[in-house]
């Protein structure tokens, strides 16, 4: 009798096994194509953010104003951190480097490194002095200053309603002077999901 009812169930856990892996299938789509699976923040949003915000930041006065100010000279600018106080986990580096793209192949800015990357730029180049040869190492205090940093956050409202729920996002983005700690520039992007399961 246990030996049957150990043979049944190991059958019918195969069979499931069997089954589950059946039904499934995976295909590669177009990375522009909108698929919103669970109406949590996706990829798409994360693109819509950084168009949204390109567009803004690019066309505002603060370009033209630095310009008028420094001879012609092409802002400097550090993007620094966008914090998620939204209801979910949010990567903000996917539209962080949309963004920082953005600003180099616009060729109107000039973009530095900033947080963990520059201090690992910092650690080569400290190495550098030790290990490379004197006409190879990079010079210390050569480094561009920014003149601008660019930071942000995500927030979020979840509105439910027994089968029913809207996620909404705010992505707010502002962009200050370094040296007066003036705000030059703030742009915002939403986003509105209504889900009903």
């Amino acid at each position: 009798m246990k030996r049957n009812f150990i043979f049944v169930l190991a059958l019918s856990l195969t069979l499931g096994l069997l089954s589950g892996c059946a039904t499934r299938k995976v295909e590669r789509v177009d990375t522009t194509e909108s698929i919103d699976l669970s109406g949590r923040w996706n990829d798409t949003d994360s693109r819509l953010v950084a168009e949204e915000m390109v567009n803004q930041v690019l066309g505002g006065a603060w370009i033209d104003n630095h310009q008028k100010e420094s001879d012609g000279k092409k802002p400097v600018v550090v993007v620094g951190l966008v914090y998620n106080k939204s209801h979910e986990h949010i990567n903000a580096e996917t539209f962080v480097k949309d963004v920082e793209r953005a600003f180099i192949n616009s060729g109107r800015v000039r973009l530095v490194q900033a947080g963990d990357k520059r201090e690992e730029l910092r650690r080569e180049r400290a190495s550098q002095q030790e290990l490379a040869s004197m006409e190879t190492a990079k010079s210390w205090g050569k480094e561009l200053g920014a003149d601008f940093m660019l930071n942000g956050d995500i927030n979020s409202i979840v509105d439910t309603y027994k089968k029913e729920r809207v996620n909404f996002y705010k992505i707010n983005m502002e962009l200050s002077n370094l040296e007066s700690n003036e705000i030059v520039w703030i742009g915002d992007k939403e986003i509105k999901k209504y889900i009903n399961k």
